[in-house]
């Protein structure tokens, strides 16, 4: 998506998952079931990258969690609540998508564009080293990104994702001196987006994930991930530059890993340079 230069845009939102947690069957720790509220505020900024339209994303998350689940055929819960892991993000359209003003966006034509990021989680969410359950994830992640977006008419837009996450080291998994390493996953998004009006759009969303097998002090896990989420989007203007942000998604197969029903609410508020007078 391009936008406008020199754009900086407030970001909130409001999230509820709740659902099953799929684990290999062969660990102690089964049927397990978690609900989880999580509050978020970020801002991103756009900019000239050498005449291309980039953009630059930080979100802070706030967490609150409760887990249930039997531990060798005892059932037991927990609750958490604190800072969930940073995640910050860096996009460059490198076709189609030339920097340029609110004016001469509006002026131009709907064309394909494809675009490059960077996705980046932090280690900042509360971690316990002697802890099976946490909201931190106490590693770096990184997913390198490639996207298209192209048009269908005047008013429907298809948009593809492809990239893999690649994961460091967790030196202090539990009970604490464990090492938990875990190999690279393929992440793929499919959106079909109808466009009410350049404010006001709808989409249905496909997210597929394969791989991420984990391994503990070197030994191997049955927990390869091949999941699959589909969902629905609405964004509908509250003002000239803010908006609201409905989501909904599910799970539809999940071999391993969050089995979960997530509900969004967000809320955005954008500064053009020179327009918010």
């Amino acid at each position: 998506m391009r936008v406008p230069l020199k754009t900086t845009v407030l970001v909130t939102g409001l999230g509820y998952s709740f659902g099953d947690v799929v684990t290999d069957p062969t660990i102690p720790l089964q049927n397990i079931k978690a609900d989880l509220l999580t509050s978020s505020i970020g801002i991103s900024h756009a900019f000239n990258f050498f005449g291309l339209s980039s953009q630059a994303l930080v979100v802070f998350p706030y967490a609150w969690a409760k887990v249930s689940g039997d531990i060798e055929e005892v059932s037991a819960s927990v609750s958490r609540s604190g800072l969930a892991d940073m995640r910050l993000r860096y996009s460059v359209l490198v076709f189609g998508g030339e920097a340029a003003t609110l004016e001469e966006l509006r002026n131009a034509k709907r064309n394909t564009i494809i675009g490059t990021s960077i996705n980046i989680i932090a280690p900042t969410g509360q971690f316990f080293e002697d802890k099976l359950i946490n909201l931190g994830t106490n590693r770096w992640s990184f997913r390198p990104e490639l996207a298209i977006s192209h048009p269908i008419g005047k008013r429907w837009l298809a948009d593809f994702y492809s990239g893999v996450w690649f994961f460091t080291a967790n030196n202090s998994f539990f009970p604490g001196d464990v090492v938990r390493t875990q190999k690279p996953m393929g992440a793929f998004q499919a959106h079909l987006s109808y466009n009410i009006n350049p404010l006001f759009w709808v989409a249905l969303d496909g997210t597929f994930y394969a791989g991420g097998k984990s391994s503990l002090n070197n030994i191997v896990n049955d927990d390869r991930a091949e999941n699959t989420r589909l969902g629905i989007t609405a964004v509908v203007p509250t003002g000239k530059f803010s908006s609201l942000k409905f989501a909904f998604s599910t799970g539809v197969i999940v071999r391993l890993g969050q089995d979960f029903t997530t509900l969004t609410l967000g809320w955005q508020k954008s500064w053009v340079s020179g327009l918010n007078k």
